[in-house]
Parts: C-alpha cells; structure tokens; sequence
C-alpha cells in the first residue's frame, strides 16, 4: 500500500485495482526475491514505457529507505546479527561494499529528489528501524491485521478515532471507469466509415476525381457516471461517509453526477466539487432540507428520471443507488421508475450497506420491486466493500450483466 501511494505521489497510475492485483500477485512469487517483486510491480503499474524511468527509480529508494530483510541480489545482504557478520567469509562484501554496489547500479534520478523526500516522510511515519529482524516481521504482521480488520470493519462500528482514519483513506482512494465508443465520429486512418466530406474536398485537387478516401470511426470517450445516496434517517449511520465516497469518485473521475435524496431529489453535483471534503459536506447540508427524514425512493427516482436523466447520463452512463431499501413510497411508482432508470442506463448498480450483515435478507417489498430491474447487488458497509466496487466498475465493459427483462420483450 505504501509502495502504491509513494508511485501516485510521483504521478504514476497506481489505483486500487493495481494495488489489489500487486497484493494477489504476491501470494504466488512471495517476497523472497527483489528481483520477482520488482517485475511482476513493474508488469501490473506501468501503463507506458514512458514510466519505466521513475519506477525504477521509485523502486530503489523505497526499498533502500525500508532495508528490507530478505533480498537475492549480489551485493545485499540481510539483517543479519552482530556475531554472524563477524563470522562472515572474505570473499563475502561487507555492507560498504555493498552500498557502493548499489549506488553503482542506482539508476538515474528523473524525479529529482521529490520521490526520495516522500519516501523518507513515509518510513518516518512508519516509526525508525531497530535493525531487530523478529520484532520487525512481528510489527508488520500485526499492522498488516490491524488493517485487515479496519478494511473489514463495518462504517456503523468507528469510533471517532476511525472515522478520522475513515476520512483520510477516502481521500486517497482512486477510481477508474473504463471508456466507450461514443456515437460521435472523428477522422482515423483505421475508421470504418468512408467520410463524404473529405473525400469532395480532397478531390478538389484531382478536378473532382476522388482519387483519396478519408475514414471516420466512433469517437472514445469516458463512461458518464451518477450516483444517487439516500440519506434518509435509516442511513444515518452510513450517509456521512459515503457523502465522503461520493466526493472521493467526483473527485478522481472525469464525468460525474450526483444527488442525494429523502422525500425529494437534490442535485449536489457543484456543492462536491471543493477539494475540501469537510467544506463539500457544509455546502450540501447548507442545501438539502429533508436530511435524516423519510424516504420516498420511487418519487425521487421519478424525479431524476423527468428531469435530469437525459441532461446528466449522455449514452452508455453507469448509474448507482445508494439506499438501503427502507421505502414509504408507491411501490408501484417505484418499480416504474427502476424500469424506466435501467433502460437509460448501460448499468444499474444498487449499494445496500444493510447486506453486509450476516442474517440481512432483501424482504421489503420496495427492494423487492427495485431489484428486478438491477444489474448489481453490492454492500457498501466497509473499505473492503467499495475495492470489490472499485474493480467492478474499473472494468464494467466485460464484466457479465444480469438478463434484463427489456431484452427479453424486444425477443418477445
């Protein structure tokens, strides 16, 4: 995780997703080779060969801050005791020696000393370095569970404390949405439609012979995506964090909407956009007037549907409700606008921070209604919850979708 961090300082794409995959990847090379780690980071970060400089750079330094115990490349050594480097046989490099090695094959520094100035302030924080090899590996190992435990916790059990902890991480999450072929044409040699109007204007030249074709193909742009949080007064628990997971999306991703809703939709879109998630927070509580009252999901779905859905969505959007399903609506007003919602939409997505809990079961008749009409059933009650949702949504062009009932009537 730090490792990923000090690379997005240093302006590399190292998003969740990444950093899940460099996690999962380590269960089958382990950590006993540099070398293996080095490659399989540098295989799953890199995007262009562009950054392969900074990387290995970052690399090195992050690595020579940490003085990791373990390593299989000539010239470094491990941790060892006191009486066993007394011991050690003259061929063998002695940690000077080693350290000019390294500095020898140190690759230039294209970052200046910006990356060695983060890594430094990192392992800083992290406390200094005892030299002692058991304690060490114990320290890790507990700080590694106590963030598996934090990753798992549900939002509901934070103490202030973790909520402080809460709010730091979601700042840091990085979200990604895939693009999508527009309906839109642009010029490209490799198109697949013949552009008329080149053409007549290249055969100008030849006295109107069109000796020259010109191609158009689809234009590639970004997934639209809007979000849609109850914060109602069964949400209470849950509203303000995921008001801050709200701001973290609008705040990475390119084309992003969003509301909030109770009894009536409110459109929070420009009140989100302050990089300060706290000033975020005032403005939209300084605007909604049915925070923490009753929920009527199928008229405020009604409402975005009339009134924004074709303004905010454009083609192809990706849309997701945050509720957990409580409802003193129509039922049927409800199940029409789900309908209605899902045809507009390339995918519904509905985070239910209730499914979380080990003995929940979706037996209300509102959630009932809504989901027939959804693709995506998630929690959304801990850190653990919005990964699984941010590699979903990172790569929502292949992931399978549910059969939708419009389909199956356009067979009929």
């Amino acid at each position: 995780m730090l490792f990923s961090r000090v690379l997005r300082e240093m302006g590399l794409d190292a998003n969740p997703t990444r950093t899940i995959d460099l996690a999962r990847s380590i269960e089958f090379i382990g950590l006993n080779s540099k070398e293996d780690f080095h490659d399989a980071a540098k295989a799953i970060m890199l995007r262009r060969a562009e950054e392969e400089p900074v990387f290995d750079y970052v690399f090195q330094m992050f690595w020579r801050q940490w003085n990791p115990p373990v390593s299989d490349q000539p010239g470094q050594e491990m941790n060892l005791p006191p009486e066993a480097l007394n011991n050690k046989k003259p061929n063998q490099p002695s940690k000077s020696e080693g350290a000019d090695r390294d500095k020898e094959k140190q690759p230039p520094n294209p970052a200046g000393d910006e990356a060695g100035d983060k890594i430094k302030r990192l392992a800083e924080a992290q406390g200094p370095d005892t030299g002692e090899g058991d304690d060490s590996d114990n320290e890790k190992q507990q700080t590694y569970s106590a963030s598996e435990v934090f990753r798992n916790k549900d939002f509901q059990d934070f103490t202030n404390d973790e909520l402080d902890e809460a709010r730091r991480l979601m700042q840091d999450l990085r979200w990604s949405l895939p693009y999508h072929r527009s309906r839109r044409l642009t010029p490209s040699r490799q198109g697949n439609r013949l552009d008329a109007r080149r053409i007549v204007r290249k055969s100008l030249k030849y006295g109107g012979v069109p000796l020259e074709l010109s191609w158009r193909k689809r234009k590639m742009k970004p997934r639209p995506l809007v979000l849609i949080c109850d914060i109602s007064g069964s949400m209470d628990l849950y509203s303000r964090l995921l008001l801050q997971f709200m701001h973290s999306m609008e705040s990475g991703l390119r084309y992003v909407e969003t509301f909030v809703f109770g009894t009536r939709l409110t459109r929070v879109t420009h009140e989100l956009k302050n990089k300060n998630v706290d000033d975020s927070l005032k403005n939209v509580s300084k605007i909604v007037k049915d925070w923490s009252g009753g929920t009527k999901i199928g008229e405020s779905l009604e409402t975005f549907n009339l009134k924004w859905a074709r303004r905010v969505m454009g083609h192809g959007a990706v849309v997701i409700i945050i509720s957990d399903g409580w409802d003193r609506g129509s039922v049927e007003t409800l199940r029409r606008e789900m309908a209605r919602l899902q045809r507009l939409s390339f995918r519904l997505i509905w985070l239910n921070p209730l499914l979380g809990l080990p003995d929940y079961q979706p037996l209300t008749i509102g959630i009932q209604a809504a989901l027939e009409y959804v693709d995506d059933f998630l929690p959304a009650h801990n850190f653990r919850s919005l990964e699984q949702l941010g590699m979903l949504l990172a790569d929502i062009n292949n992931a399978p979708r549910a059969f939708r009932k419009q389909q199956l009537l356009k067979k009929l």
